[in-house]
């Protein structure tokens, strides 16, 4: 009688290696990377490499002090007892924000040792930074626009926004990221509590008024006009709310302060305009020509803006009403399941085990994936027409306006990606005024040449949005 062969173990090792090939072949690879229904597993790699990128910079990259102390000083003559917003001053000037931002640098204040640990300051806008990245990115995954590489290229080259940040303490970032909140809020329909945050967005800093027109569009188009009142009140009303110890101080000035649109900035720190001479960019002029520039683009996008919220407030209804009847369907069918007795449920099984070996169950299974695949991209679209006409009036506003800071890159660096992805140019195009943006923002002190290439690729991203929105 032959011996019998001893069987080989199980290797653990080929085992592993096919479940590596299951998942990291080079489909699912290509996915990862040109697939938008794969963003997510890519967005969460990025948040991680996030934590690490920006404790590296807080770690090894030295803070630099431009506005930190004197928002500690203006928060100390608050908390000293002074009301009048004229009185109310730093080493870089008077107070020009509105009352929401002295009430968040006054918790700033106190949590890192009246201003003095900056080390922790610099932690805790790690923490919010990380927050607007969610936030963004459940905004990229809701609306299915952005390819997983065209976030992971924007991510990799942001070096401006993470100084903005983690190293110098702006307020510009906070403001921005209540807006994102809000935002959130609103593809949510969660219209009040979207409401509240926009108000508080603009409590910190008023550049978030530059959303306004579009989303004064999208209550009307998408709420009722008692609805709409409803919003607008409590919009305001957060403001009076917030704002009422100054206005008790003294109205003209905290109005005056905090809302300044007749504001001069100084020319050494434009980014946008280092081709002007002094006198003409303090030229109350060339302000005001700048607003009725600023009006005109308005008026030239609203048609196209209110045909895209509006039609979002059509498809909306819609889709909400599909999706009472598909959880109306899965009652029903959970309600018919119940009633079966134990017999008929054995048989049910047994029946669906026979379907699943000779296939047929996961050729259902498939239909069904593509099924949902196809509502989903449907819903995403219906996302985008809310999204965008957000994102070009902000781009409006950065656009015409008087001055341009280097904070002030934070406004609108997280749609940048997703706008040059609604022109239509063509991808070598979209990076390359994507990287010429970056460069105009990280070139310090700003040049001639790169003010008006800024200016240049505004304007390239404005015609290339407003050809794709009038189709």
């Amino acid at each position: 009688m032959a011996p019998t062969k001893n069987k080989r173990p199980p290797n653990k090792n080929s085992s592993m290696t096919v479940k590596l090939k299951k998942y990291f072949n080079k489909d699912i690879l290509k996915k990862l990377l040109f697939d938008p229904h794969y963003l997510l597993p890519v967005c969460v790699f990025l948040f991680i490499f996030e934590i690490a990128l920006n404790v590296f910079i807080i770690e090894r990259v030295k803070y630099t002090e431009i506005d930190w102390i004197a928002y500690m000083q203006e928060v100390e003559g608050f908390l000293n007892g002074t009301l009048d917003y004229k009185d109310l001053k730093g080493d870089t000037g008077p107070l020009v924000y509105p009352a929401g931002f002295i009430y968040i640098y006054t918790m700033f204040y106190y949590v890192t040792s009246h201003g003095k640990n900056i080390y922790l300051a610099q932690y805790i806008f790690l923490v919010l930074y990380l927050i607007q990245t969610l936030l963004i990115h459940r905004i990229f995954w809701k609306t299915l626009k952005l390819p997983p590489y065209a976030v992971i290229i924007a991510t990799l080259t942001s070096y401006r926004i993470h100084s903005i940040f983690v190293l110098r303490l702006f307020n510009d970032p906070i403001a921005v990221l209540l807006f994102y909140i809000s935002l959130n809020l609103f593809i949510s329909n969660k219209w009040l509590l979207a409401s509240i945050f926009y108000s508080l967005a603009v409590s910190v800093k008023m550049n978030i008024l530059l959303y306004a027109p579009s989303l004064l569009i999208a209550y009307l188009t998408n709420l009722t006009y008692s609805q709409t009142f409803q919003n607008l009140f409590i919009c305001g009303i957060i403001q009076l709310i917030l704002g009422l110890p100054f206005l008790y101080g003294n109205v003209f000035s905290y109005i005056k302060g905090s809302f300044d649109l007749g504001r001069v900035f100084e020319h050494k720190w434009t980014v946008n305009y280092r081709f002007l001479t002094r006198e003409f960019f303090e030229n109350r002029s060339f302000h005001f020509s700048l607003l009725a520039l600023h009006i005109m683009l308005l008026l030239l996008f609203v048609p196209h803006l209110k045909r895209y919220l509006s039609s979002y407030a059509k498809l909306n209804v819609i889709t909400d009403q599909l999706m009472v009847q598909i959880k109306n369907e899965k009652q029903k069918k959970t309600k018919e399941s119940e009633k079966l007795s134990n017999s008929q449920r054995q048989f049910l099984d047994s029946f669906e085990k026979q379907l699943k070996g000779s296939g047929r169950e996961r050729q259902e299974t498939d239909d069904m994936l593509e099924e949902t695949s196809k509502i989903e991209d449907k819903m995403s679209k219906i996302t985008q027409l809310f999204v965008l006409p957000f994102f070009v009036t902000n781009l409006i506003g950065i656009a015409c306006a008087r001055s341009l800071h280097y904070q002030f890159y934070s406004w609108y660096y997280h749609s940048l990606v997703y706008l040059v992805f609604c022109t239509g140019y063509r991808k070598p195009f979209m990076f390359l005024l994507l990287g010429l943006i970056e460069y105009c923002w990280n070139v310090y002190p700003s040049t001639v040449f790169s003010s008006v290439l800024l200016h240049v690729c505004h304007v390239s991203l404005l015609f290339g949005l407003y050809r794709t929105m009038k189709t």
